[in-house]
């Protein structure tokens, strides 16, 4: 599998050394970007995926504290964002086709981890919509030993007044050729730049929402804006079917904030009490980006996570 060398900013990534990003080519032939972090004598690689409008600086500390503990590190920007090709001429519009074109990057990127040889077994990490499509890929035989969620989009948080409205709307601009536009109360503007701190839903912590501020701020190529109607009508839909779908086997935990207001906790904690190899860790008055919240917090999921992954026989 030929691969070509991508950009990186690590000016913003706060990322330790030795990244190899790299240029990959799915089935259907959209180009995304991929890097991978190998310290010596890494005993397993963490495959982690991303969240909706996330790209791979983003994850530089996490890459770090990972890298400590002796694993290696496998991340990617989804289609449609990141590096990554963007889908629709609006190039700040978070969108999709399908829920399941996901799988297509999840599938190179597994071929990828296999042609560079990075050292196996396999961990799972994702956040939010990286939740979604890592439970996904977990089902249909993802080879991942463990897999740690941060905030899993299992469900969207949506008041039940507006649940109706949000699939009537959705499914119908998906039908009159509107799936583009973006969803009600959204914007092309990236979220750290469009909600001041003391709005914002994703973190308690000052330091770090500077931080993806900044990212943006220096690289406005990484930034996305709201997602488009049609991506909110395939992922109510994948949450709907996942809901259908029982839990693998795979030994789990999945960490979330009390003050969780992005996706639906509910939907977790449901899932959570049914998975015989799972639980749940509640982080108290953490929000949507438990890994990137108060130092406390942080280290709170950050310990499951790698309790987890690290203290156990992965030979």
């Amino acid at each position: 599998m030929s691969v070509q060398p991508a950009p990186f900013h690590d000016d913003v990534a706060d990322a330790p050394e030795g990244a190899v990003p790299v240029w990959l080519r799915t089935r259907d032939g959209v180009r995304i970007r991929a890097a991978h972090w190998a310290p010596d004598r890494a005993r397993a690689t963490v495959l982690i995926f991303p969240g909706r409008t996330e790209y791979i600086e983003k994850y530089g500390e996490i890459v770090g504290d990972l890298g400590a503990q002796g694993l290696a590190a496998l991340i990617v920007d989804w289609r449609g964002q990141g590096l990554s090709d963007r889908l629709l001429a609006d190039p700040h519009s978070g969108h999709v086709e399908r829920f399941s074109d996901y799988q297509l990057d999840v599938a190179a990127l597994l071929a990828h981890a296999r042609a560079a040889d990075l050292p196996r077994p396999y961990l799972l990490l994702g956040h939010s919509m990286g939740g979604a499509i890592g439970l996904r890929a977990l089902i249909d035989g993802l080879p991942a030993e463990r897999a740690a969620f941060s905030s899993p989009m299992w469900g969207i948080s949506l008041s039940a007044g507006l649940r109706p409205a949000a699939w009537a709307l959705s499914w119908t601009a998906r039908r009159v050729g509107l799936s583009h536009l973006y969803a009600p109360g959204t914007s092309g503007s990236a979220y750290p730049h469009a909600t001041p701190f003391e709005a914002n839903l994703l973190t308690n912590d000052e330091t770090q929402y500077a931080r993806m501020a900044r990212q943006t701020d220096g690289h406005p190529e990484l930034a996305l804006g709201g997602p488009s109607l049609g991506w909110l009508n395939e992922a109510m839909l994948e949450c709907a079917r996942l809901a259908d779908l029982p839990s693998p086997a795979t030994p789990c935990v999945a960490v979330l904030g009390t003050d969780e207001k992005i996706v639906d906790g509910e939907a977790v904690a449901r899932r959570m009490a049914d998975w015989r190899n799972g639980r749940l860790l509640s982080i108290d008055g953490g929000r949507h980006e438990t890994l990137m919240d108060t130092p406390a917090r942080r280290q709170q999921a950050l310990g499951a996570i790698l309790d987890l992954f690290s203290n156990h026989d992965l030979a």
